[in-house]
């Protein structure tokens, strides 16, 4: 009896703090703004220089051969290729999602980072690593793509430098736990709110899955590259890279799910439709995000088919909690639409605010990226793999996922985050939202074109400009791809500049700068099972599924190491 009381006491303690968290207004500081806007203007400073090289290479699939023209600069097709990768694909999203959490971690807890100079350290460790990086690649001495396999081989400061970005990123990490640990001993028993609970949660399995990558970069990559060991094993390296190369995926989509989930029914005009179903596909997200790497690796000989098997089946289960993010943020803006005054079956999403370029960039994410989730399932089935496999389906499949799911949402997200933390008012929104359409648009005639083109057997990362024969059953689709190419260049520079003209238009008045949308759940979070706010169970469930798919294999793969593969420079 006694026990029941006390459980229900803390039940109405915690609920009753709950409530007070809501109801505290809660403003940034102005210095904590300035912190997150570096994060921002690195990343959109890295994405408008990587994306100069995307249209380029669409121009080589079409058959022009445009690197002569810049050759006094840069070197060759694969230069501007691993620019394009590494700026786009690992920079840009790296320091936004690391400033877009510093947000969200502070505004959902309501507090300031407790150690604001260990984040700002790795910041700084983090812009360290990116100048290490680029000026060797910019040399044209790391010329390996952004996967960097063995046996390509790179200039040192570039392996160097892609871990300390990481490693500055961790170090950020640190700083967010450190700050979660401080609340949750005031706030016992209350449920992390949600924004804050998904970048936590995305935090850790990127430190998690960026494990491989850091063990393969210093145990192999560097000691090869200084000349200490005499070769690499390519084989091991591809593992390594895997492991840490899928769950990269997760990593930028994420911030986009925190964002689809958390802040766009509340930007649409509606709620959460569940807390307890967003909470369940994070945790999802978390166990099965990581030991899936095996899927990149079917053509691997080196690998047993019984491994690939596994990491296929679990490849097949991440597909769940992406489905379940499908329903809850689709049933989250119907909510929204129906208020708005939407009828019929599909009424309410012509009553959303397409209006608005941050929803209409994230709608439109959202729409591409079905059809992206598809193409993965195709990805992750043995016999359909080994027709795509290394052809231009992939980076068709990759558009989809990254640079619209990801990139697009983040653009959306940078149309209320910059006037936020700037006081400025968004510069021409009606020209955002053609920009988000522009990107539509073009996105959607440059992947159907990389897609049919692939199953035609084109063959990925290769400059068909200067190919010297191409089947002429490629030729229409190939152009279709440029042609894309050149609309994605369009838009990404109206994205750039709308973000240049609203960092020099004129401050407003506090009262005029747009809030943090954060959205509320139909259900009170107080009321989600608890067992969805505890993190031991799903981190022992999470660490104990990685052993077991990928322990064995890895410890086969080490006692069998062989290294002898000489590094080649071939660019």
């Amino acid at each position: 009896m006694a026990a029941t009381t006390t459980a229900r006491t803390g039940a109405r303690v915690a609920a009753q703090a709950s409530a007070q968290i809501k109801e505290i207004p809660y403003v940034i500081p102005a210095a904590d703004k300035r912190f997150i806007g570096l994060h921002v203007l690195v990343a959109i400073i890295a994405l408008s220089i990587g994306s100069l090289f995307g249209p380029l290479q669409s121009f080589e699939y079409a058959g022009v051969d445009v690197y002569p023209l810049i050759a006094p600069l840069f070197k060759s097709y694969y230069q501007g290729l691993t620019l394009h990768g590494v700026l786009n694909a690992l920079v840009f999203t790296t320091f936004f999602i690391t400033g877009f959490f510093t947000l969200t971690i502070m505004y959902g807890l309501k507090r300031r980072l407790s150690v604001p100079k260990l984040n700002w350290a790795g910041f700084v460790i983090m812009c360290v690593g990116l100048i290490m990086a680029a000026i060797p690649t910019l040399l044209n001495e790391a010329t390996v793509l952004y996967t960097f396999y063995a046996p390509m081989q790179a200039s040192v400061f570039f392996y160097l430098g892609l871990t300390l970005v990481v490693v500055g990123s961790w170090v950020e990490g640190y700083g967010f736990y450190i700050t979660y640990y401080q609340w949750r001993k005031q706030n016992p028993g209350v449920r992390t709110p949600f924004i804050a609970f998904g970048s936590l949660l995305t935090m850790v399995m990127w430190q998690i899955a960026t494990l491989g990558v850091a063990i393969e970069i210093l145990t192999m990559l560097v000691p090869w590259s200084l000349g200490l060991i005499p070769g690499a094993d390519p084989q091991l390296s591809r593992t390594y890279f895997w492991f840490t190369g899928h769950p990269l995926v997760y990593f930028w989509l994420l911030p986009a799910y925190v964002s689809w989930y958390g802040m766009l029914p509340k930007q649409a005009g509606g709620k959460l439709f569940s807390d307890s179903l967003a909470r369940l596909s994070f945790w999802l997200f978390l166990v099965l995000s990581v030991p899936l790497g095996f899927h990149h690796q079917y053509v691997d000989p080196g690998i047993p088919a019984f491994w690939k098997w596994i990491q296929a089946l679990l490849t097949y289960a991440v597909a769940f909690p992406s489905l379940m993010t499908a329903f809850t943020v689709i049933a989250s803006l119907e909510y929204a639409g129906r208020k708005r005054g939407g009828t019929g079956l599909l009424g309410w999403i012509r009553a959303l605010p397409w209006g608005d370029p941050s929803v209409s960039a994230q709608l439109l994410a959202g729409i591409l990226f079905l059809f992206g989730g598809i193409g993965g399932i195709i990805n992750a089935s043995y016999n359909i793999n080994l027709v795509i496999h290394n052809t231009a389906w992939v980076p068709g499949h990759l558009h989809l996922t990254v640079a619209t799911a990801v990139t697009l949402s983040f653009m959306g997200i940078a149309y209320w985050l910059v006037p936020h933390l700037t006081g400025r008012k968004l510069w021409k929104p009606k020209l955002a939202v053609a920009q988000t359409w522009i990107w539509f648009i073009g996105m959607i005639i440059f992947s159907n074109g990389m897609h049919t083109v692939g199953l035609l057997g084109a063959p990925r990362r290769t400059p068909l400009g200067i190919a010297p024969y191409v089947p002429p059953e490629w030729n229409s689709r190939l152009i279709q791809s440029g042609i894309g190419g050149a609309i994605l260049f369009v838009s990404m520079y109206l994205f750039i500049a709308v973000m240049i003209g609203t960092l020099v238009s004129k401050k407003v008045a506090a009262a005029d700068v747009p809030a943090i949308p954060v959205a509320e759940s139909l259900q009170d979070p107080q009321n989600t099972p608890a067992w969805l706010d505890r993190w031991a169970p799903w981190l022992a469930a999470t660490i104990g599924l990685i052993l077991l798919s990928y322990g064995p294999q890895l410890i086969s793969q080490i006692a069998n190491m062989s290294l002898t593969s000489p590094g080649f420079k071939v660019w």
